[in-house]
């Protein structure tokens, strides 16, 4: 493929810009056969957060770009009105302008910038003129939102954690050594040493003045790590109050729960209450209704369990009243949005692998259906006549919409990436449900090549999840992306295996305690089913997957009875009893596994620990590809190193790419590309 790359952002910042910091602008590939590439997948705008105008007139954005050459990104602004017409790009710089929010006025936008060296608050008409800094804070801000009068700001900033090597040995400035005293160290992929902390600051002449930490001396993170932004905060409509979501806890205790709570925090006097005190799991992301009489949230029920379904409660703020509005919702409800009137709440919530929007009624505690659709609906904000949302689907990335809130049809507003999606043949994306072993049906996406010929035999990958309580939805990826597989001439089986979100309580949750059991089956359930096709190549099958996901390709190398030629296995856990003890999110192994695997008298755990797929080694014949991050720390990458060796002591063509300054994911271009490129290399190594 020719791939002839052609700026079309080209502007300097006040000429600041310089060779250190190449502008980074978007960019849109020639594409010759029409095929998805690496190279494609990291030319496409990536729409960040959105906001609506207080008029209701304009919508803001933020989009980010990718050089692979440059191995760096960087994000933008834009504006466009409701219907999406006179789209604007407002910041042009080599600087990461992001959290662009509205002022009152509707003509001015607050956003972060790291222009002055750190991420420092700024201000600009909407137009784009006018650009100003208001705050030079040391050590920046992490996000922003001003009160209903815009007369404060609340931000989130980190703050110090703990005590430091330093500290104790002030005479060893220089020394790298981190001492250890209790569990949560390390976290997804940092050694713990700050946390995030809200605070609160008057806003006068441009500048903040008499800060206050809400936490100050607290040992707690606010957002709470590593997921949590702006959304678990919440200003109350008068400005009196400030919502935060918090799990008071720290160490062994923090490493063993869940059990976070949503607190009310007194700007009048300083005082903190615990407004979900009892309710024993995820409570978060706060939203007070306009009329300042309700509280919405996001709640789980269950103490160490992060993957339980997701209520949507609220309270009635006066009387402390508590009600479920999806008690007979057997879905997750996540993404809560107001109406004006105090008297619906709009939200996004996934069933059947397609994600929707919903509406829930305060009146008589209904929830209906607002769209319907092959798609996964990102986020939602209700207007007065309409609802802008983001939307993608296996076949197109974030894209925003109008949503008309009778029928549901949707009305594409952005168009960021019209002019590569022009230019590429995707893969025709099939729903199938099949019976699993245990009669029942499970949905799984087939998808197939472009320019499917069905006379023809194409070799054919299963897609194993992670999560493992992650739904196979209209998903798009940068990394596993169903539609460059297919660009490859791979056929995808992708099943909704037991344990995934969508189609009930009882699904979702048969996979704890039994991860070698009915979900391995359902796997083998769906590549079998779909390799009764005569297009499918049954002597040219894979099997590939990340986390959970690579579990399970490690768990089916010893357990496949020849059918697979070839395996890539990324995150995954390959020793149960390693896994137990080198993890940091403990309720996580010991809800999902059962408990620590010395428990002898604890059927559940002796089950788990049976299941690790380091006990059938010795039946592994297959070539597999392992690929792991060293800064991941959910996952060590001694537990991909150790499958890998364990691979070619036993004489099995293997494999390992390892990401020294990679994570949980693969979040830099080049690795990227590489990561593509080493996928693929190594599939048609084997299966072509």
């Amino acid at each position: 493929m020719a791939l002839a790359l052609t700026t079309l952002m080209a502007c300097t910042n006040n000429g600041k810009t310089d060779d250190n910091a190449p502008l980074i602008g978007k960019q849109v590939p020639t594409i010759e056969n029409g095929r998805l590439t690496p190279e494609v997948l990291w030319a496409f705008g990536r729409i960040g957060s959105v906001q609506v105008s207080p008029d209701e007139t304009k919508i803001l954005y933020t989009v980010s770009y990718y050089s692979v050459e440059q191995n760096k990104s960087n994000s933008e602004v834009f504006v466009m009105n409701v219907d999406g017409s006179e789209k604007k790009q407002l910041t042009k710089s080599s600087y990461r302008e992001s959290a662009a929010k509205w002022m009152n006025d509707s003509r001015h936008i607050a956003y972060l910038s790291n222009e002055s060296g750190s991420s420092q608050l700024w201000q600009m008409k909407s137009d784009g003129s006018g650009k100003k800094q208001l705050t030079n804070r040391e050590g920046g801000l992490n996000d922003f939102a001003f009160s209903p009068d815009e007369s404060k700001l609340l931000f989130v900033a980190d703050v110090k954690y703990g005590e430091r090597t330093v500290d104790k040995h002030p005479d060893l400035p220089k020394t790298t050594g981190i001492i250890v005293n209790d569990l949560m160290y390390k976290h997804w992929d940092e050694w713990v040493q700050t946390v995030p902390h809200p605070f609160i600051a008057d806003v006068a002449g441009g500048k903040l003045v008499n800060e206050i930490d809400i936490l100050a001396g607290e040992p707690y993170e606010s957002p709470m790590k590593p997921f949590g932004g702006i959304e678990q905060l919440a200003w109350s409509p008068d400005g009196k109050t400030v919502a935060y979501t918090c799990r008071k806890k720290t160490g062994k205790e923090y490493a063993v729960s869940t059990n976070s709570d949503i607190y009310f925090y007194n700007l009048a006097d300083g005082t903190h209450k615990n407004m979900t005190e009892g309710m024993m799991g995820y409570d978060q992301n706060p939203v007070f209704s306009p009329d300042g009489e309700w509280l919405a949230w996001e709640s789980m029920e269950h103490d160490g369990y992060e993957s339980d379904k997701s209520r949507l409660f609220v309270m009635n703020i006066k009387t402390g009243e508590k009600r479920d509005l999806s008690a007979n919702f057997d879905q997750n409800s996540n993404g809560l949005a107001w109406t004006a009137d105090s008297k619906n709440i709009y939200f996004i919530s996934v069933w059947h692998a397609k994600t929707q929007i919903y509406k829930a009624s305060l009146e008589n505690d209904s929830i209906t259906a607002v769209t319907s659709g092959v798609h996964d609906y990102q986020s939602v904000i209700p207007l007065k006549d309409r609802l802008i949302a983001v939307k993608h689907s296996i076949s197109q990335p974030n894209e925003i919409y109008s949503v008309n809130m009778t029928d549901g049809t949707a009305t594409e507003l952005s168009f960021e990436n019209k002019e590569i999606l022009d230019q590429l043949q995707m893969g025709k994306v099939e729903e199938r449900w099949i019976a699993t072993t245990d009669g029942k049906q499970m949905l799984t996406w087939v998808i197939y090549p472009p320019n499917f010929d069905p006379n023809k035999k194409y070799p054919t990958l299963l897609y194993c999840q992670g999560g493992p309580q992650l739904a196979v939805s209209q998903f798009w990826s940068y990394r596993w992306n169903f539609q460059i597989m297919a660009a490859n001439d791979y056929i995808i089986v992708a099943p909704n295996r037991r344990g995934l979100p969508g189609f009930g309580h009882e699904w979702l949750t048969q996979i704890s305690g039994d991860y070698g059991g009915q979900n391995m089956k359902d796997y083998l359930a769906a590549i079998d089913e779909v390799s009764k096709e005569s297009f499918v190549d049954t002597d040219r099958l894979g099997c590939v997957g990340a986390s959970y996901g690579g579990f399970s390709v490690f768990w089916l190398a010893g357990h496949h009875n020849k059918r697979f030629k070839a395996f890539i296995a990324h995150d995954g856990m390959f020793n149960l009893e390693q896994q137990y003890l080198e993890t940091e999110e403990m309720w996580f192994v010991n809800w999902d596994l059962g408990g620590a695997y010395w428990e002898k008298d604890n059927a559940i755990v002796q089950r788990s620990y049976a299941n690790s797929p380091h006990l059938f080694v010795d039946k592994w014949d297959t070539p597999i590809l392992v690929i792991h991050g060293e800064k991941d720390y959910r996952i060590l990458a001694s537990q991909g190193m150790a499958a890998f060796n364990a691979a070619v002591l036993r004489g099995v063509p293997a494999e390992l790419l390892i990401y020294p300054d990679e994570n949980h994911w693969v979040l830099q271009p080049q690795n990227g590309v590489l990561w593509q490129r080493t996928f693929f290399g190594w599939l048609d190594k084997w299966l072509k």
